[in-house]
């Protein structure tokens, strides 16, 4: 059954996967107190190259984009220099990375970036605390201005040009599990009434408006989206949602991006509005390589693909705990149990 995770894959006429397996993107918290990657990051990549595609951590596109410590930027020359290494390491190692654009709106926080407020699609905050410093607690937000959007889809595409620059074969938006480009496809966190707001097709604008900005930068070829149609994360759900992800994925489907990635952490969830699993539904819409996550091992990822159900498969904490998980997997191999304890080094 996982014979074929080991087939190459053509993502498109620029970009062919060695497998079919990708490393999902796994926030770990371990750049130093710029932002900046570090050696030992190098090295935990590296050590993951044989894998068709790692997609990094998320990276934040900006100072006021960060909600977690010590998490990577892609908006300073030292950062730049410091992805350089790593992409540059996987390379020599005969992998394939793309970079995770990420800003995180609402659950930013000042005690990161000082002076400036928390910008989200409407002033809708959230309960509870920053991940890994329980006490910050998250600040209510305010709506972003048009003319404040306008520079957010620059800075995704400057950002995009940045990740080319440090050597990055392409980059993954950021647009699920309760962030900035999230909080707009969302009607429990927008509720604005101008033309990012009220309606499908104004809710979706934000998102489409920085894939093409991403795309006419570094080419659609080299773009890819993360979503969270099935809001679980960060987000409460609400039925009319449906409408909003139904407009979004066809207009999608006309970008020739390089693949959609479902955002979900369990993938055995469903949701009525969706009228059951996340990716079963970007499945009925969206025509291009869907990548599904959550849950899946390389037995029920190749089960889900057989059956049809989307194309790549990306895993997340079993790569944590395996750095050679690809060879564990194709030689029939026992995997390392991950535990909790495994976040705090990089194996």
């Amino acid at each position: 059954m996982t014979d074929a995770l080991f087939t190459p894959y053509k993502l498109n006429n620029s970009i062919t996967l060695s497998n079919r397996i990708l490393m999902a993107p796994l926030t770990r918290c371990m750049a130093d107190d710029k932002l900046v990657p570090t050696e030992e990051m190098a090295a935990y990549y590296a050590r993951r190259a044989d894998t068709g595609l790692i997609i990094s951590e998320a990276t934040i596109i900006r100072p006021d984009g960060q909600g977690y410590p010590n998490t990577p930027g892609l908006f300073t020359d030292e950062q730049i220099a410091g992805w350089k290494k790593i992409t540059t390491s996987v390379h020599n190692a005969g992998g394939k990375i793309f970079a995770q654009l990420w800003h995180v709106g609402r659950v930013a926080h000042p005690y990161f970036f000082g002076e400036g407020d928390v910008l989200s699609a409407s002033s809708i905050g959230i309960e509870g605390s920053v991940p890994r410093m329980r006490e910050l607690t998250f600040q209510t937000p305010r709506a972003a201005s048009t003319e404040e959007i306008a520079q957010l889809v620059t800075d995704y595409a400057q950002a995009a040009s940045n990740a080319m620059a440090a050597g990055f074969d392409g980059v993954e938006i950021h647009g699920a599990n309760g962030y900035l480009i999230d909080q707009f496809l969302h009607y429990a966190a927008n509720q604005r009434d101008d033309k990012y707001g009220g309606t499908p097709e104004n809710m979706a604008r934000f998102a489409l408006e920085v894939v093409d900005a991403v795309a006419d930068k570094i080419g659609a070829d080299r773009v890819a989206l993360r979503l969270s149609p099935g809001a679980y994360f960060l987000m409460q759900s609400h039925n009319d949602d449906r409408a909003v992800f139904d407009y979004l994925l066809r207009e999608l489907n006309s970008r020739d991006l390089a693949f959609v990635h479902i955002g979900i952490f369990d993938d055995s969830m469903t949701f009525d509005y969706l009228g059951g699993h996340a990716s079963d539904y970007v499945r009925s819409i969206y025509t291009g390589t869907l990548v599904g996550v959550g849950g899946y091992t390389a037995e029920t990822g190749a089960k889900a693909m057989a059956d049809d159900r989307f194309d790549l498969v990306a895993i997340g904490r079993p790569m944590i705990a395996n750095p050679d998980y690809v060879h564990r997997v194709k030689n029939n191999e026992t995997l390392v149990a991950y535990e909790e304890g495994m976040l705090q080094e990089l194996v």
